[in-house]
This record gives C-alpha cells, sequence and structure tokens, in this order.
C-alpha cells in the first residue's frame, strides 16, 4: 500500500465563515489570485471556523 506525505500549503488569507448570506469573500479572493496566475484554493478549517485560501506553492 503507498502511502504519500501531506502536502505542505500557505495559507494567504483567513475568512470567517459567518458571512451574509450569499456573500462568498474567500471564493472571490482565490479567484482574483487564480486571475493572476497563483493557484489559490479555498479550504474549511473546522478547528476555527474560518475560510483559508491556500496554495500548495510556499511564498518567502
Amino acid at each position: 500500500m503507498a502511502t504519500t506525505s501531506p502536502q505542505a500549503r500557505t495559507v494567504l488569507e483567513r475568512f470567517a465563515a459567518g458571512g451574509p448570506r450569499g456573500s462568498w469573500p474567500a471564493e472571490e479572493y482565490a479567484a482574483n489570485l487564480r486571475a493572476q496566475g497563483t493557484n489559490a484554493q479555498v479550504v474549511m478549517d473546522l478547528r476555527t471556523d474560518q475560510f483559508l485560501v491556500v496554495t500548495n506553492t510556499t511564498t518567502h
């Protein structure tokens, strides 16, 4: 059985999960980054109840 190690991610921005209905600020932010060439994704951090915009590349 093959196993893989978790891939490192860089958190670019955090958004509270309790935003107004119909508002998707994390998705909009990630879309803007993707339009600029950054591979950004939105994930949910259940522990902190936040949406995180992350990338698989490290930033310095």
